[in-house]
């Protein structure tokens, strides 16, 4: 082959793909830069959303590598490279990935479900999973828990977004409710009445809605009332257990029994003759 045969093929060779090569570059730093505008506008609109600040950059990550990837592909099919085999290869990959990492990819897409719907926030006491706790930390992939004896709970996303879940921190006012027993034969009226100055006196009680007492059940021990009185979600324990502490003491203090189970065992003895 002479030095003007591969000059000759040299310029062929340029005049082909040389706009084909230039074409392509500028698409790329073009492209190149509107993924990048793309990312910043996205970012800012979820911003403004209110999205979590944890799952932004995650999000905005994920579709800058998605506009990245088709960018290229379109460069590559500019220069005339076959892609479909390609994309076909690419497609399989993923697939076989996702099966491999189904329950991680559940338990990301759950994540991602939380973190944008907010059923509960950072601090929320919820029941899920069969674990009561404070939310400590929401992450991607899990959710972590701290119980009130200070245990942490780690519970994965994919199963937490699917199920119930009971968020006790939504509402500013929780509801307390007692069963409080007397004893047959003991002045309903009266019991009524010390109920109702306990409440009454406690000033974390609401006074609207006002606590409601009524005979609710006629026990095999007891006479039952319920007791239901509405508070501050914060005061709600503290207000439960000074309750159950005052109806004892004060119940004593006024000649009120408070029953307890009790069975009466009758024996009877038959005296018969011997048979001789």
């Amino acid at each position: 082959m002479t030095p003007e045969t591969l000059i000759n093929q040299g310029v062929e060779i340029v005049l082909t793909y040389g706009p084909k090569l230039i074409a392509a570059i500028a698409v790329f730093i073009i492209g190149s830069w509107l993924v990048k505008a793309i990312a910043r506008g996205v970012g800012k609109a979820m911003s403004r959303g209110g999205v979590d600040p944890s799952l932004k950059p995650f999000l905005v990550g994920i579709i800058g590598m998605l506009l990245k990837a088709m960018l290229i592909i379109s460069v590559l099919g500019m220069l005339g490279i076959e892609m479909t085999s390609f994309i076909a290869i690419l497609g399989a990959a993923g697939l076989a990935v996702g099966m491999a990492l189904s329950g991680t990819l559940q338990n990301f897409a759950g994540g991602v479900m939380i973190l944008l719907f907010k059923p509960f926030k950072v601090g929320d006491v919820i029941d899920a999973q069969g674990y009561v706790g404070s939310v400590a930390e929401i992450q991607i992939f899990n959710t972590i828990l701290k119980t009130p004896d200070n245990k942490t709970i780690i519970i994965p996303n994919g199963g937490l977004s699917n199920t119930s879940m009971t968020n006790y921190s939504t509402e500013e006012k929780r509801r307390v409710d007692w069963t409080v027993g007397v004893g047959y034969g003991d002045d309903l009226d009266r019991a009524r009445q010390v109920i109702q100055k306990l409440c009454d006196d406690d000033e974390r009680i609401l006074k609207d809605p006002e606590p409601f007492i009524a005979v609710a059940e006629l026990a095999d021990s007891s006479v039952n009332f319920t007791v239901r009185a509405w508070v501050q979600a914060a005061d709600y324990w503290d207000v439960f257990f000074a309750m159950n502490e005052n109806i004892y003491k004060t119940f004593d203090k006024v000649g009120l029994n408070i029953p307890y189970p009790q069975m009466d065992v009758h024996v009877v003895q038959n005296n018969q003759e011997e048979i001789a």
